[in-house]
């Protein structure tokens, strides 16, 4: 997996982000303009109206995202139609992603990233410092700024895809913006206040957590114009691609069905077994309900837009500000690969 290491304000590291995975962000914005349901006109509107609530709501991500577009080459608008894909395509029918945090000794949360097998060779680790000499860890997709990552601070941010009846296309910040300004948070009340007080058009699932003496973690279960809140119990908080608090009344998945409905249960009830980051990584290479497992394996017999697979693999411990990954799905990865905010380069 590629590693892009940029420094500065926020628009001199997207421009430098943007230069350093050119070819990356070129190729992945062009597999997903495919993808979308309409031409790419119809996407640079959307992208046009994410960019403005985007600078409207998260004025320093929308100021790296814009150099992204400049790094780049890659037209701006096409930059947030990229970073708002989810609202764009998938928003209907959530089927990614299981994600764990867990309180003891050590604050640790930890994930399987599902997602179409055709997307594992655009992933890459962004190692970001801002020009206050905040850094940044997240895994992401070429030309988005996060997805699951970790800050010198001590948070942390894990991430569900989640489905509403009244998620839509347009009506704020994307959900990838969302994620990023969590992550640039300095502890957990600020990265709570930024999901909450952020308009959006998609439902997101949040798993957030702040190292310490000791840590927290919580769950927040974002549908556009509510959230939802999740809490450890013994210590364990686990979640999959349903709503879990009294927003289900809104969640789609129940006209779907799938795998979310056993799989953070089973990581629930896994981790009851005795949890710590060796046993966390058991419950990541699970196959129980195989394919459609908390590690999960590709069907190439499903409909297209059902594909999915676990493509990386990763736990974070935010008191050691260490993500470790592997590339999935990880009952085949072996050794998880150790990345520390201070050892990177």
């Amino acid at each position: 997996m590629p590693l892009v290491t940029v420094s500065g304000t926020p628009r001199e590291c997207g421009v430098a982000y943007g230069a350093a995975a050119v070819d990356l962000i070129v190729a992945n914005t062009a597999n997903y303009l495919a993808r979308f349901p309409f031409d790419t006109s119809y996407a640079r509107h959307y992208g046009s109206l994410f960019r403005e609530a985007s600078h409207r709501y998260a004025p320093r991500v929308a100021d790296m995202l814009d150099g992204v577009a400049e790094g780049s080459g890659v037209h701006v608008d096409e930059i947030y139609a990229l970073n708002g894909r989810t609202e764009l395509i998938y928003s209907e029918q959530p089927h990614e992603c299981t994600a764990i945090g867990v309180l003891g000794e050590q604050t640790l949360l930890a994930q399987n990233w599902d997602w179409h097998p055709d997307q594992r060779p655009y992933a890459l680790l962004l190692d970001t410092t801002d020009e206050l000499g905040r850094r940044a860890l997240a895994l992401t997709e070429a030309g988005m700024l996060a997805k699951a990552g970790l800050n010198d601070a001590g948070l942390g941010v894990c991430v569900n895809m989640l489905g509403s009846k009244r998620d839509r296309r347009d009506g704020g910040a994307p959900y990838h913006v969302l994620l990023r300004a969590a992550l640039d948070a300095r502890h957990l009340g600020a990265a709570i206040k930024a999901v909450c007080g952020t308009p959006r058009g998609a439902s997101i699932n949040l798993l957030l957590g702040q190292a310490g003496a000791p840590g927290e973690v919580i769950d927040l279960e974002v549908a556009p114009d509510d959230v939802g809140f999740l809490h450890p119990v013994d210590g364990v908080l686990t979640h999959a691609n349903h709503f879990e608090t009294a927003l289900s009344s809104i969640d789609t998945l129940k006209s779907f069905g799938g795998s979310s409905f056993f799989r953070a249960a089973r990581a629930r009830r896994l981790l009851g077994e005795g949890p710590g980051e060796e046993r966390i990584k058991q419950v990541l290479r699970d196959h129980g309900g195989h394919p459609q497992s908390i590690c999960r394996h590709d069907e190439p017999d499903a409909p297209e837009a059902d594909r999915t697979e676990s493509l990386y693999s990763l736990v974070m411990d935010l008191d050691e500000r260490r993500m470790s990954i592997a590339a999935g799905p990880p009952c085949t990865a072996g050794e998880y690969y150790d990345v520390w905010l201070d050892k990177t380069d």
